[in-house]
């Protein structure tokens, strides 16, 4: 953990800060270019030549195309960028956010009702000097398929 951000130590999450805003730039730009119908239209045309246009890194563009919406976050992703991508898809957000723990869209909705994940073991508390950040599962998928199930 980062004596200056500790903020880093929050089990399971990417805190989008300035260093992951400036790593993701490109990516979310990408994304924010599919708020036009024009614009999804060439990417789903061809995924990769639209992606070859934006100055991403070479692994931002194989997450976009794997649709690994964990690792896109993890390289300076926005969720509320990258939610074009899975609306381009045809994707709920509740679907993209299921893919992303691993769990079906019905299994996501109904932990959801039910109140979310417990905090019980995702918690440090940087406090106590013997405690130990226990990290969060991200699931067993970590993609967002790319076949619809409506």
């Amino acid at each position: 953990m980062s004596l200056d951000k500790p903020y880093l130590d929050v089990p399971g999450t990417t805190i989008f800060d300035t260093e992951q805003s400036r790593k993701g730039y490109w990516l979310n730009q990408f994304c924010m270019s599919l708020m036009k119908a024009a614009n999804r239209e060439r990417f789903k045309a061809d995924e990769r030549a639209y992606l070859d246009e934006w100055s991403m890194t070479e692994d931002q563009k194989l997450a976009v195309l794997s649709r690994d919406l964990n690792r896109c976050i993890a390289l300076g992703g926005n969720i509320y960028f990258l939610a074009k991508i899975g609306a381009t898809d045809g994707k709920s957000f509740q679907q993209m956010a299921g893919s992303m723990t691993g769990m079906t869209e019905e299994e996501y909705r109904e932990m959801m009702i039910k109140g979310g994940r417990s905090a019980e073991g995702n918690r440090f508390l940087g406090e106590d000097g013997d405690a130990q950040p226990q990290h969060q599962p991200q699931g067993k998928a970590g993609r967002l398929a790319s076949t619809s199930q409506n």
